[in-house]
C-alpha cells in the first residue's frame, strides 16, 4: 500500500500537473482563439497528427511508469526516484523515454486545441528538461549507480533514440 501511495503521489504531483491541470489553467485564462475553433476536428491533419503524437507520448508515458514500478523500486519523481538501475524496454534505446513521452502528449495537446498558451508551455517544459537532464538529474544518476550509469551514457543518447537496442555491450 506504501509504494501505491507513493505513486499515486508521484503521478498527481507531476503528469496530473504537467498534462491535465497546467493547459486547463492555460486554455481556461489565455486562449485567444473563439471556442468555435476548438478542438481539432477528425478532417483536419492537426487532429490525426495528435491522435498519434497523443498514442505515442501516452504508450511512452505509461511503459516506462510501469518499468519503474515493477524494476526500479521508487517512482518518477525526483523526490522519490528509482533505487535501482532500470535498462528496458524504451530505455534500451533512449535515456528520457518518459520526458518524450510528456513532450508528445504536450505537442498533441496544443495541436487538437490549437492552443499557442499551451505551445509555450511545451516549449517552456522542453527547455526546463534541457537544462535539469543533463545538469541535475544525469548527475545524480552517477552518484546513484557510478560506473553503469556512465557505460550505459556513453551507449544511449539523451534524446534521439538508437536504431538498435542497447543490450549492455
Amino acid at each position: 500500500m506504501n509504494m501505491l501511495r507513493r505513486w499515486m503521489k508521484a503521478i498527481v504531483a507531476l503528469p496530473v500537473m504537467v498534462l491535465v491541470v497546467i493547459p486547463f489553467l492555460l486554455v481556461a485564462n489565455f486562449q485567444t482563439r473563439p471556442r468555435s475553433a476548438l478542438p481539432a476536428s477528425p478532417g483536419s491533419l492537426a487532429f490525426w497528427l495528435a491522435l498519434g503524437l497523443g498514442a505515442y507520448g501516452l504508450t511512452l508515458v505509461i511503459w516506462t511508469v510501469s518499468l519503474f514500478w515493477r524494476y526500479g523500486e521508487g517512482t518518477a519523481a525526483p523526490w522519490d526516484p528509482p533505487q535501482r538501475f532500470v535498462v528496458r524496454g524504451p530505455y534500451r534505446y533512449v535515456r528520457n523515454p518518459m520526458i518524450s513521452g510528456v513532450l508528445a502528449l504536450l505537442a498533441a495537446e496544443t495541436l487538437m486545441l490549437w492552443s499557442l498558451p499551451i505551445l509555450c508551455w511545451l516549449m517552456a517544459a522542453l527547455l526546463v528538461n534541457l537544462i535539469y537532464i543533463p545538469f541535475v538529474e544525469e548527475r545524480g544518476l552517477v552518484k546513484r549507480f557510478g560506473e553503469p550509469y556512465l557505460t550505459y551514457k556513453k551507449n544511449v543518447p539523451r534524446w534521439l533514440p538508437r536504431l538498435r537496442p542497447w543490450m549492455g555491450e
